[in-house]
């Protein structure tokens, strides 16, 4: 499969190590419509402030897209736009596939509010200091998946790759739960994953999230081995 890689960064150009051949754009290399439309899916790490000029161009290209691009307000409409045009993208703030195990914990750590008594909930996150937005859309996510009002505390350290920490706590106990990168592939290996996954298991056009990505495939595997 044909890959664009939009935007070689620290997640970007993790991306281009794993992929044979990648077409590479980024600022010395501007991103067109009539190269785009050559690939069979692209992979987009840029800023969100870039986002805006980009999206466009990727509209138009009318190609699979895989986005990893946070602290952008995307727009409302969106997935009505992608199914009008008959194209299909995934935006995700996280592409680690192990994150998704952490997600079925969430959604079991929040019964803590009808099992325990008073509990509190706090998401620590810390990042690499050349990270604009904050709080991290990983917390954010976290906080969605527990479905639980809670304080997020960022931080910004060295180049620190990502570190996500919940803590439940009662008068009686703490529960920790923490997830923390080592290494940026895992975010390039579950961008790869998401491409060929949306190009050859998803037909219907729109707009996806990671997590349904994983959870349709993991529904498929529970099937299989049935």
């Amino acid at each position: 499969m044909k890959i664009a890689v939009i935007g070689n960064g620290k997640t970007g150009s993790e991306v281009v190590k794993l992929l044979s051949e990648p077409t590479i754009y980024d600022i010395d290399n501007p991103v067109k419509v009539s190269e785009l439309q050559q690939a069979d899916a692209a992979i987009i790490f840029v800023p969100g402030t870039a986002v805006a000029e980009i999206l466009p161009i990727v509209m138009e290209a009318k190609i699979p897209a895989i986005w990893g691009s946070t602290g952008f307000d995307w727009p409302k409409n969106i997935d009505q736009q992608l199914q009008q045009q008959q194209s299909k993208w995934v935006i995700a703030a996280n592409f680690s596939l192990s994150m998704h195990l952490v997600r079925h914990c969430l959604n079991e750590l929040k019964l803590a509010k009808k099992l325990l008594d008073t509990p509190k909930f706090h998401i620590e996150e810390t990042h690499h200091t050349h990270k604009k937005d904050a709080p991290s859309g990983t917390a954010i996510a976290w906080q969605q998946w527990l479905d639980i009002a809670c304080d997020i505390h960022s931080k910004r350290e060295g180049d620190i790759k990502g570190i996500h920490k919940l803590m439940l706590q009662t008068a009686d106990e703490t529960i920790t739960l923490q997830h923390e990168v080592h290494n940026r592939a895992i975010f390039a290996k579950g961008a790869i994953w998401a491409a060929n996954y949306l190009v050859n298991n998803i037909q219907k056009p729109g707009l996806y999230s990671f997590a349904a990505l994983v959870d349709k495939y993991i529904i498929e595997q529970k099937h299989a081995t049935n």
